[in-house]
């Protein structure tokens, strides 16, 4: 199902149809800068890692074959601080921090990459990529160090659109008199005492940070690369730094697009330590459902702004219940419907059957479910939009409620169409990486449940949906007969066990408060 897809391209500052290769063009590969791993990452790293994975998940869902590489910078001026904070090596520190790293975006639901290659793993192509930058005459060395000759790029600032003539040093470059131009920027950096190094043709030493994307984008992807990426941060210098350095060395086109993910703000403000506002990834996730933050992320266009508050968590998390409230609805309607052994639930022959409906009800929720699948698809195919797809999402889901409040479900019409729905709301939620899983709906319900059957006289099984049914049935008993405390003292007795007695136009059911 590959379908025509415009992204934004930070270069160009505008949509463009989705850059392919391979024989068929219908190979994606993107590269997108992973962590420096000298500390837990914060939820502003973790919108951009996001970001990402959607993007990759979306494209295969699309029948796209992505190649997606994301590196692991394990030496770096802020590890190597890190480690004399912490009285380790460099090294352990990198080890530490990667592992809290993957632990992380495995709890956040993020899929691993398929290349994640380490800085000091790569260092011979860097090396390599270096002396191919000293031989055309863009990069020099001086006292063991090499730096880029930031002038000998006439389209230097072509990403950033920044003019080179209008860049100040001191604020974002460091400031040494060795440079032929402050501006210039390391690819190689002298051995000091008691850091970790690397020989090479300049002496002992290790990478600057620029070198390390270019050197891994080439090797395990070719160039151009389709797609390469991060958050808006990296805009410069360093990916303004990677694109320079990489056409310089290598002779040609980086990347066909540039794609870069919004700032995370908390409570309206900028996130930063002095403001105390610091949020690492690993602390939101031990208080709320990683799905709920995930939500939270993509209700928001990944190129816009985000803010993160607490109460913008809440109401994720509503909205999180409102999509699991909306399919065990549908799941209940389908659980009880006495002739389900007659629905061919194969997808091929459910899409099939599915269109050929004739009931009224039926044929206006598989209308209503098809445009919902196509304005969810339009959405992700402009640029990623999770924000205007998930609002379809919302507005369908709420077609299914009303359909579900004034429809009893009395036909293999009916059940036909509310399968197709609930299967392709859960098809397209997990196309986000949003996975719901559709178990008994039942599932959620306590063991407790047996002991009220049990102390009601109703029931002496151990069945949960036969001890539902039972306490139904001797409700709806004393409500004929007007024995309100019975039917007070059941509901009451239900609420401890924080459940409530649903009446649909299915019938009751007990649920979840």
């Amino acid at each position: 199902m590959q379908t025509s897809i415009m992204i934004y391209d930070s270069k160009s500052h505008q949509k463009v149809d989705l850059p392919c290769s391979g024989e068929k063009g219908d190979e994606v590969k993107i590269y997108a800068c992973g962590p420096t791993v000298y500390n837990h990452i914060h939820i502003g790293n973790a919108r951009t890692f996001l970001t990402f994975d959607v993007i990759r998940k979306w494209l295969s869902y699309c029948g796209y074959k992505v190649t997606f590489v994301q590196n692991i910078t394990d030496v770096d001026d802020k590890i190597i601080n890190r480690s004399i904070e912490e009285g380790k090596t460099p090294a352990e520190i990198a080890k530490i921090y990667t592992k809290h790293f993957i632990d992380a975006m495995d709890k956040f639901g993020i899929d691993p990459p398929d290349i994640r290659p380490k800085a000091t793993e790569e260092i011979s192509s860097m090396i390599n990529l270096i002396k191919k930058l000293i031989d055309s005459g863009h990069a020099y060395v001086v006292d063991g160090d090499v730096y880029f000759e930031v002038r000998t790029d006439a389209e230097y600032g072509k990403l950033s659109g920044r003019n080179i003539d209008d860049l100040q040093s001191g604020a974002r470059v460091e400031v040494d008199s060795r440079k032929r131009d402050p501006l210039d920027f390391a690819l190689w950096k002298a051995a000091k005492l008691g850091e970790p190094s690397w020989d090479s043709p300049w002496g002992q030493g290790r990478p600057g940070w620029h070198i390390e994307c270019s050197a891994m984008s080439e090797k395990y992807l070719g160039l151009p690369i389709d797609i390469h990426g991060g958050g808006s941060d990296l805009i410069f210098p360093h990916h303004e730094n990677e694109l320079a350095q990489s056409e310089c060395g290598f002779g040609c086109q980086f990347a066909k697009a540039w794609v870069h993910s919004g700032m995370l703000n908390i409570n309206e403000e900028k996130m930063s330590k002095s403001l105390g506002n610091f949020l690492l990834l690993k602390d939101v996730l031990e208080s709320c459902d990683p799905v709920a933050l995930r939500l939270l992320m993509l209700q928001t266009h990944y190129r816009s702004p985000l803010d993160f508050s607490d109460s913008r968590l809440d109401e994720a998390k509503s909205s999180l219940d409102r999509v699991k409230s909306a399919l065990s609805n549908l799941k209940w309607a389908v659980d009880n419907f006495d002739e389900l052994d007659k629905v061919n639930q194969d997808s091929v022959a459910l899409n099939e059957s599915a269109h050929k409906l004739e009931d009224e009800d039926a044929k206006n929720l598989i209308a209503a479910c098809d445009a919902f699948n196509i304005a969810f698809i339009e959405n992700m195919n402009n640029d990623f939009n999770t924000a205007g797809a998930l609002g379809e999402l919302f507005s369908f889901i709420n077609i299914c409620n009303q359909m579900l409040e004034k429809t009893k479900v009395q036909s293999l019409q009916t059940i036909t169409a509310i399968i197709y729905a609930q299967n392709k709301i859960v098809e397209l939620l997990a196309s986000l990486g949003i996975v719901i899983e559709l178990g008994s709906s039942d599932d959620d319900l306590p063991g407790e449940l047996l002991d009220i059957a049990k102390s009601l006289g109703v029931y002496e099984g151990d069945n949960l949906a036969d001890a539902c049914e039972c306490i139904l049935k001797a409700r709806a008993n004393a409500r004929v007969n007007k024995d309100w405390d019975l039917s007070d003292k059941i509901r009451d007795e239900l609420q401890t066990l924080g459940l409530i007695i649903e009446d649909t136009a299915q019938g009751a059911r007990v649920k979840l408060a």
